[in-house]
């Protein structure tokens, strides 16, 4: 056999070959018919996830996360009082109040709703929300995960942090432990729970996208102490969402969610919520002393930024910190001497790169605490220490004063709060602060009105304090009066009763 023969016939056996294994493999692997998607999805696929020794990882199994926390995340409703008269009155428009039901045509005496959650974080049954949920209500009711159903007490707020402490009687319920937000890294994975859109026990995962983040909603905060400084994340949050919880795969605490950044009314990607840090601080405050305790440095600041330095026509020896715009009189940044021109870098040990990170480091202090300041002057670095005060310039502990009750037969009033005066801009009210007296409930009388006025045979009286009210319903017994003032929004409305 020539050799040109012998290499023909190697390449005609290696194609005859070839052709035999492709025709094995195809009759081998031929898809086999399936009757149903059930035996469609029989198959296996060699791959991680179908290998025996495949476990989801413990740091990002939200199941035990979710079935912690989730008993412990509840449904807040509040009322806000406002009863519209079924119908018009001659007597209302010789006054010259407006007709509440508007242009809706016959009232149904229904008491506006404000809707969203709260988190029990002990088991007698104290609960944290956000102020924005029970601001202005005159009932708080509080839903169980379990269907549970209990009336709670407004313990304190705060809205310079959107946060409010309320409290339930009830013993061995489930909690919510704290966890530490200042832990929190950027990326790490959150959970959030709440009833957005009334849909109680909603569960959204997301991770933590930014820190310390100001977005300018806490506006119009009595003394501009305002705190904003937002953990950010994408775990999605909706109307409803307000007040509940957000936390790491530990279950704990890591913030309270409050708000989201929208054009719509609803979840556009990024929500806010208040760290556990400054929120722990909050509820210690309110339950202790009915009031929070704000440690002040007292110093006007801004960011360190280009546009800050270009304004100020300064160069800037870093490019991230709080300048000192200003220094009060009197205050604790005065006595540490601090100045004008410094650039605060870091409190307690702990860089301060912005001003949220600032206020929140301050805000977790009370009067009298110490705080060291490092800052840079000149280019150089430099430390203090300084005692911080409250707005009064002092370091006494501030209590929150309850009002004193006054009681005539079933009801319950109350002198009108200053922060009320001023937004409703009168001189003073009697607040009905509880009303087991049924001739005035079918009269339309709802807690949470503010008398201003009372009508009997022989004059109108003006109204400024419970006291005054007290005094007019004892000298009219068996008369029939009118009674005029507004509810909490500042609807004007009246109502007549025939007194006992």
């Amino acid at each position: 056999m020539s050799k040109k023969q012998f290499f023909l016939g190697m390449l005609l056996a290696a194609f005859i070959g070839g052709v035999v294994a492709l025709a094995g493999v195809s009759f081998l692997f031929k898809p086999q018919s399936a009757g149903n998607f059930d035996e469609k999805q029989q198959a296996s696929f060699v791959n991680m996830l179908s290998g025996k020794d495949f476990t989801i990882p413990d740091g990002i199994n939200f199941v035990a996360s979710a079935q912690v926390v989730t008993p412990a995340v509840v449904h807040v409703k509040s009322q806000i009082a406002y009863s519209p008269r079924s119908q018009r009155d001659p007597i209302q428009e010789f006054f010259g109040f407006p007709d509440p039901r508007g242009d809706q045509g016959q009232g149904g005496g229904a008491m506006p709703m404000s809707s969203g959650s709260g988190v029990i974080i002990s088991p007698d049954g104290y609960i944290v929300t956000n102020n924005h949920v029970i601001d202005g209500a005159t009932k708080v009711d509080i839903s169980l995960e379990n269907n549970k159903r209990y009336e709670a007490t407004i313990i304190g707020t705060d809205p310079t942090t959107d946060l409010a402490l309320l409290k339930i009687e009830a013993d061995n319920l489930p909690f919510v432990k704290f966890g530490d937000s200042d832990r929190t890294k950027i990326g790490e994975w959150v959970l959030a729970v709440g009833n957005p859109f009334d849909l109680n026990s909603t569960v959204t995962a997301g991770i933590i996208s930014a820190k310390a983040r100001n977005i300018g909603i806490l506006q119009g905060v009595e003394n501009n102490l305002q705190v904003e400084s937002f953990l950010q994340t994408d775990a999605v949050v909706n109307p409803g969402n307000s007040g509940g919880a957000l936390v790491n795969l530990a279950g704990e605490l890591v913030g309270i969610n409050t708000a989201i950044a929208t054009r719509t009314g609803t979840f556009s990607g990024y929500s806010f919520a208040v760290p556990s840090t400054l929120v722990k601080k909050v509820m210690d405050d309110l339950m202790k002393y009915g009031a929070v305790q704000r440690g002040l440095l007292g110093v006007q600041i801004q960011n360190v930024s280009p546009e800050l330095a270009d304004y100020l026509d300064k160069k800037f020896p870093v490019e991230q910190g709080v300048y000192v715009g200003g220094v009060n009189e009197n205050s604790a940044g005065k006595e540490a001497g601090l100045k004008e021109g410094d650039i605060i870098t870091a409190i307690d040990g702990k860089a301060v790169n912005n001003v949220a990170m600032l206020q929140e480091m301050v805000a977790r202090k009370r009067p009298g605490d110490k705080v060291e300041v490092e800052y840079l002057r000149d280019g150089k670095n430099a430390k203090t220490t300084a005692t911080l005060k409250n707005f009064s310039g002092d370091t006494n502990i501030v209590k929150r004063e309850v009002p004193k009750a006054y009681n005539f037969d079933g009801l319950q009033f109350e002198d009108l709060r200053d922060n009320q005066k001023q937004q409703l801009e009168i001189a003073g009210g009697a607040v009905i602060k509880s009303n087991a007296n049924e001739v005035w409930r079918n009269a339309g009388a709802r807690n949470g009105f503010i008398i201003t006025s009372a009508i009997a045979d022989n004059g109108r009286a003006k109204i400024t304090n419970a006291q005054e009210m007290i005094d007019f319903l004892e000298d009219h017994r068996g008369e029939e009066i009118v009674i005029l003032g507004m509810f909490p929004d500042g609807t004007d409305y009246y109502f007549e009763v025939e007194l006992n």
